[in-house]
């Protein structure tokens, strides 16, 4: 018989966990990232495609917690149960590379904060934004190597550092809220009327910065389990989501009918603050870039631990190579820990040549995560088509895994061609990474398969060319590609 549920979560609690879990440093920036290549139309056709996807994503994690606890290696375990070892291998090598890039991006975002009251820092990139940014960076290694975790109360301040900004911008902004301001250029066409193609290819714009914003959705489910009662906690998943899209949906929404969207699209970062002081006054961005920093580094912290504990746990189930399983004494991820962190030291210093690296470093993390997100709705359509017809919610579960599939293919078809042909070079290095793992450590007399051979040959050859075109064009050139000039080199 089970235990009382001291301890346990009611579902207003499992609410504010998952609010708590999904809202990151991206939303402080998110008014300028979404206003950059849409207007206020296409934003909320985008709001749409996303509370859809995202509520089918959520259910398609919850699911297979259920159906298949077994899988509990990651979400990336459920790639390698429905689609054989390479593509195991490639949905955790994707999630890890997405968990370190999105930590790049966030010592950015935190030294931009940081440059608002030390304007040493600039913009957050330059040489004392990296020499700083690098300082908190190994103290968080150390700290995690010495066993340190983040308390509950840590985590409750930094969730009130997050909340109460954003509440006095939200307010803020209602007061402020024009119209006029709103209507204006609202389809950001040639014509100022609704056009089928130039709006979608605005919705297709926002997609990444709705990924980037709702990474961790997947731990939301895990955390959620954590209920009083069982059935509350598919209520928390869904009616959190509904709460964030909302709140994003509002930042983005109420600041198109302050500043209209050309003025939104040139604020600095963190955008919020900037918008919040041309409103309210100078204490605007104080409270904002406070509040940031103390969100950034607490998330900067957790996502520390997970970027190491990731490798770690996918090589104690053979997904990843051996080296990766080594511990110290206090039972820290030592090698994986060491090896994650030198990768964001050495990716840090391409903030000196990249013109805008906060943006350059969350949409190819967006884009690394989009592989396990896609094969986990591929194995939810999979597992559900092939559970016997007899099984209560069998038709539920296809619909949640036939939407959240299309949703994936949606978001990598939306992705920016530039980030997916970046993204191909890490998958690339990843190929030799796994026949090591293959031959050396669980001693496969076959690496690939006919099809998996297939499919590393495709992902090297596009890493060929992505070589070529950014010597051709350089590093901004590759992002800016568009699928017509793709199309263009063949």
């Amino acid at each position: 018989m089970e235990e009382s549920g001291k301890g346990k979560l009611n579902l207003i609690e499992l609410i504010a966990l998952v609010v708590g879990s999904i809202i990151g440093g991206g939303v402080f920036n998110l008014m300028h990232d979404m206003s950059a290549g849409a207007g206020a139309g296409a934003i909320i056709i985008g709001w749409v495609i996303t509370a859809i996807g995202m509520l089918m994503l959520a259910k398609t994690f919850q699911n297979l917690t259920m159906k298949r606890p077994d899988l509990d290696a990651g979400v990336y375990s459920y790639a390698e149960a429905g689609f054989g070892k390479y593509m195991g291998f490639n949905s955790a090598w994707g999630y890890w590379l997405s968990a370190w890039l999105g930590n790049v991006g966030y010592a950015t975002l935190l030294m931009s904060a940081v440059g608002y009251f030390f304007p040493v820092f600039g913009d957050g990139q330059n040489i004392w934004s990296i020499v700083a940014a690098s300082f908190i960076l190994w103290a968080c290694h150390f700290m995690i190597l010495r066993g340190v975790e983040s308390a509950s109360f840590v985590n409750t301040i930094i969730t009130v550092a997050k909340l109460i900004p954003i509440f006095i911008f939200l307010v803020t902004m209602v007061i402020a809220f024009r119209l006029g301001v709103f209507t204006h250029g609202f389809w950001f066409t040639p014509t100022g009327t609704f056009q089928f193609g130039n709006v979608m290819s605005q919705v297709r714009n926002t997609m990444l910065v709705t990924v980037w914003v709702f990474i961790g959705i997947e731990g939301a489910v895990v955390f959620s389990g954590r209920a009083k009662n069982r059935k509350d906690v598919g209520r928390a998943t869904v009616l959190g989501i509904i709460t964030v899209i909302l709140i994003y949906a509002l930042i983005t929404l109420l600041s198109l009918g302050v500043m209209q969207r050309a003025g939104l699209a040139k604020l600095t970062q963190p955008a919020m603050a900037d918008l919040l002081q041309s409103v309210v006054g100078k204490w605007g961005a104080v409270v904002v870039n406070a509040g940031l920093i103390i969100s950034v580094v607490g998330a900067w912290l957790s996502w520390t631990m997970f970027a190491g504990q990731l490798p770690y746990e996918a090589a104690k189930e053979g997904t990843f190579p051996k080296v990766f399983a080594k511990e110290n004494k206090n039972g820290a991820p030592i090698n994986s820990l060491l090896f994650t962190n030198i990768c964001v030291e050495v990716f840090m210093f391409s903030y000196l040549v990249t013109a805008s690296a906060y943006n350059f470093f969350y949409s190819i993390a967006s884009a690394a995560i989009l592989i396990p997100y896609a094969f986990s709705a591929f194995y939810q359509f999979k597992y559900s088509i092939q559970e016997s017809p007899e099984v209560p919610g069998r038709g539920g579960n296809i619909t949640v895994g036939a939407v959240a599939s299309i949703y994936a293919l949606w978001l990598l078809f939306a992705a920016n061609l530039g980030y997916i042909l970046l993204m191909s070079l890490l998958f690339a290095v990843g190929i030799p990474v796994y026949i090591l793992l293959q031959k050396r450590d669980n001693k496969a007399e076959k690496v690939f398969g006919n099809t998996e051979r297939i499919i590393a040959i495709v992902v090297f050859l596009i890493a060929v060319l992505t070589v070529f075109e950014l010597f051709r064009l350089g590093v901004d050139g590759v992002t800016g590609l568009t699928w017509s000039q793709f199309n263009q080199l063949f």
